[in-house]
């Protein structure tokens, strides 16, 4: 691993964009500090300079040469749940280009929960700017065979590291005037998990014209084959009758589709399960050419409550 380690730094090093493995999703990674690297990114994916991306670090120390006035709560949050999938917005420092914020006076970052990734971040003199691998709006890719599909030809390196391990993107959490903590977007780690820490969180995940945070967009992760989200699928069903229909299920199979038109996120009905399975599931039903995908929604508790959000806004019109 050695050699795709030193292969990734020269790359970087040069101003390139490579893909990398993290515990949520595949990111494309390109120097944080370089504008001209940042801009290929979004020109990679086609995403809009208003909405700001992730700066991903090594170590809770690096937090200091890239934010400002870093509240308290925010390093009890970094020291419980980093490495792994929370981003905190904070004041940023001038070192950080104004494209990778979208001319905001904050930055999002976060440590990536990912051995290989984590041993790149530690050799290189600069952060990585990396939102998710794919075209903007497009389901996420957890599998190095998604970046592939998307950017074949176009990127000279995609670090395999298998399949992500928590499949959804990161919580993110920022602050007001007041260093009150705010949800962004909902994310791997619940708010209840975040709320042990901070108290009470208050919530503000949509924003279509300036996004303060990666994530906001109403319609997002979304597959190229029109799709709806229901927690009636009987109903549903009937009203797509005559159909070439796909079903995205929680636990149980349906009775009156063909197998291969389903699939189940966990047997078992363990949220967690669900949600490492969840693009890749839409991933498959997305390229069996159908006239529609139907999300059953999920328990809305938990996990459950951020794995619907991404089914609402990937079937969102």
């Amino acid at each position: 691993m050695s050699e795709i380690i030193d292969t990734a730094i020269s790359e970087l090093k040069d101003g390139g964009i490579i893909a990398i493995p993290t515990e949520t999703v595949y990111g494309l990674g390109g120097n944080a500090l370089s504008e001209a690297a940042v801009k290929k990114i979004f020109d990679l994916k086609n995403r809009p300079l208003h909405n700001p991306l992730i700066v991903h670090i090594a170590s809770v120390d690096e937090l200091e040469k890239l934010a400002k006035n870093i509240p308290d709560v925010a390093y009890r949050l970094a020291h419980t749940f980093w490495p792994g999938p929370l981003t905190l917005i904070l004041k940023k420092k001038e070192i950080i280009p104004s494209i990778v914020t979208a001319g905001l006076d904050t930055v999002a970052v976060r440590i990536p929960d990912h051995w290989l990734t984590l041993e790149l971040l530690k050799k290189l003199p600069f952060p990585l700017a990396a939102p998710s691998a794919n075209p903007f709006g497009s389901i996420s890719p957890t599998k190095p065979d998604h970046v592939l599909k998307y950017f074949k030809n176009q990127l000279n390196l995609i670090i395999d590291g298998g399949e992500c391990q928590r499949g959804i993107e990161s919580t993110i959490v920022g602050f007001d005037k007041s260093q009150n903590p705010i949800i962004f977007r909902q994310g791997a780690i619940t708010a209840e998990e975040i709320e042990k820490i901070t108290g009470k969180l208050h919530f503000c995940t949509h924003e279509d014209q300036r996004p303060k945070a990666p994530g906001m967009l109403s319609k997002h992760y979304s597959p190229k084959t029109k799709s709806c989200l229901t927690n009636n699928l009987k109903t549903t069903l009937q009203f797509f009758e005559g159909k070439k229909i796909g079903a995205l299920l929680f636990q149980n199979p349906l009775g009156d589709l063909p197998l291969d038109h389903q699939e189940i996120l966990s047997e078992s009905g363990d949220l967690k399960v669900a949600a490492k399975n969840v693009y890749a599931a839409m991933h498959r039903l997305d390229q069996k050419n159908l006239d529609i995908i139907i999300f059953e929604q999920l328990p809305d508790k938990g996990l459950g409550i951020t794995i619907n959000d991404k089914l609402r806004r990937a079937a969102k019109d």
